[in-house]
Parts: structure tokens; C-alpha cells; sequence
């Protein structure tokens, strides 16, 4: 089912994108974002002996209900994460998750973290292995093709309210957005909607890297309104939560990210 390369339990990080996706959709997208300047191993310990390096995955234990990738993210900063994915049991997050990092050197730096805080928890930080990332990657595509009755993310009821009532100004964000999804996957996730490639604007964090975010320019603010109906909906194997935003938002998101 899954393509073996040039590392036994292990290979780079950066492969495994590609292969994820394809699982969730068939390739239209790829998961996984390339890797930044802050941890680039040109030379490794394992290129002097036969055994092969590791998968570069940690398992994690304890996160917060309301976690985001991007909470992932940020808990590993400084450190190259190609993929996060949350656990789920019978439609409801365990808490649980894998974070695939760039090189297999990263293990280490992550293990570092071990229960350091997340918001009000600790998070417990393990050794994982491809077989074990594998498995989760296949439960999870299995409970978003229609395997357990989770297709949309819980609501929060005080969230819901708060969209409902919001002003709309023609622009929506987008969060929750794989790190490698691109303009194509966003105009797909909204079609029947009249939008180009101008009017979508991906964002980047302090680093240079995907936020996982993005805002969407609607022609007017009935379409923006229109467009709600896509809250929570699925792009890939991942939820995306949508929110009412305004030009000034989004000028100063792309801000940041120069």
C-alpha cells in the first residue's frame, strides 16, 4: 500500500507529504511544506553505517481538545514540520496525534519537549515509527471517506453565534488549511463560487513558512455570506473552519508574513 524507499523503518520527512495525500485523494494535493533554515543536516551519523535512519515521526499525548496544526506548529518551533495529524476515535479527538519532522536528526530536539505546556497541558512527546504513523494515517482517511459518522468538526455553539451575527464584508479566513495546499485546492474546495487566483491569498508565518491559513476575496458580500455554508467542510482528510474577515485583515496578515 505505501512505497518503500531508500530507508527501512525511515526516510526523509519531506517524502512522506506526497504519499499522504495521495492515500486521502488520490495525489491532488500534497502534504507537507519544505523544510526551513533552522535545523539543515547536510551530513548525517547513519551515512558512515548500514543501518538506515529513522522515520523522522514523535507521537504526542495529552493535547488540548481545541488544537490546531498550527499549535503543533508552534510547539515544535524551530523545527522543520512537515505534517501533523490528529487521532480520532469513533469521531472524537483522543487527544493524541504524530508530527512528521524534516530530518530524521529532529527526533531528538523533539523529544526535548516532552511535557512542556500547550496552552493549561502538558504534552507528552514519544518515539514513533512509520508502521505506527501509517496506521493513523489509514484509520483517519478511513473516518473522513465515511467509515464513523465524523465528517464536520464539533461547533461550538458561542462560535457559531458569533459568525452567524458577523458582518460581512466579502472576504473570508481560512484556518486549518494543509501546509502545502495551494491556490487550486481552495478554488476547488470552493467551487460553484466565481473566484481566480487574485483573489486568494495564502499566508505565511514570521519564518517564511505556510500558516495554514488563507483569506478569500468574494465578488460581493452575499457570496461571502453564501460561502459559510463550507464551514467545517473537508479538504482533504482536514476540517476547515471559515471566518468573516475584512480587507484590513487581510493586508495586515500579508504584512506579517513579509
Amino acid at each position: 500500500m505505501f512505497y518503500r524507499g531508500p530507508y527501512a523503518d525511515g526516510g526523509d520527512g519531506r517524502e512522506m507529504g506526497a504519499k499522504r495525500q495521495r492515500i486521502v485523494d488520490q495525489g491532488s494535493s500534497y502534504y507537507g511544506t519544505p523544510p526551513g533554515s533552522g535545523f539543515m543536516y547536510n551530513t548525517s551519523p547513519y551515512a558512515c553505517v548500514s543501518q538506515p535512519p529513522p522515520f523522522p515521526v514523535v507521537r504526542l499525548r495529552g493535547l488540548p481538545f481545541d488544537c490546531m496544526e498550527t499549535d503543533v506548529v508552534e510547539f515544535f518551533h524551530g523545527l522543520d514540520v512537515v505534517d501533523v495529524l490528529f487521532v480520532h476515535k469513533n469521531g472524537k479527538f483522543t487527544g493524541e496525534g504524530f508530527c512528521v519532522l524534516g530530518y530524521p536528526l529532529q527526533i531528538d530536539f523533539a523529544l526535548q519537549r516532552n511535557r512542556q505546556n500547550m496552552g493549561r497541558r502538558y504534552v507528552e512527546v514519544f518515539r514513533s515509527n512509520r508502521q505506527e504513523y501509517y496506521k493513523a494515517v489509514a484509520n483517519e482517511v478511513f473516518d473522513a471517506s465515511g467509515g464513523s459518522p465524523r465528517r464536520t468538526a464539533p461547533r461550538s455553539k458561542l462560535t457559531d453565534e458569533v459568525k452567524d451575527s458577523a458582518e460581512h464584508t466579502g472576504v473570508l479566513r481560512l484556518r486549518g488549511l494543509p501546509y502545502s495546499a495551494g491556490k487550486d485546492d481552495i478554488l476547488d474546495f470552493f467551487k460553484g463560487f466565481i473566484l481566480s487566483e487574485d483573489s486568494i491569498h495564502l499566508t505565511q508565518n514570521s519564518e517564511g513558512r505556510p500558516s495554514g491559513e488563507a483569506f478569500v476575496e468574494f465578488s460581493n458580500e452575499q457570496d461571502s455570506k453564501a460561502a459559510m455554508s463550507k464551514d467545517r467542510m473537508t479538504l482533504g482528510s482536514r476540517y476547515i473552519e471559515l471566518f468573516p474577515s475584512s480587507h484590513e485583515e487581510l493586508d495586515e496578515a500579508i504584512s506579517r508574513g513579509r
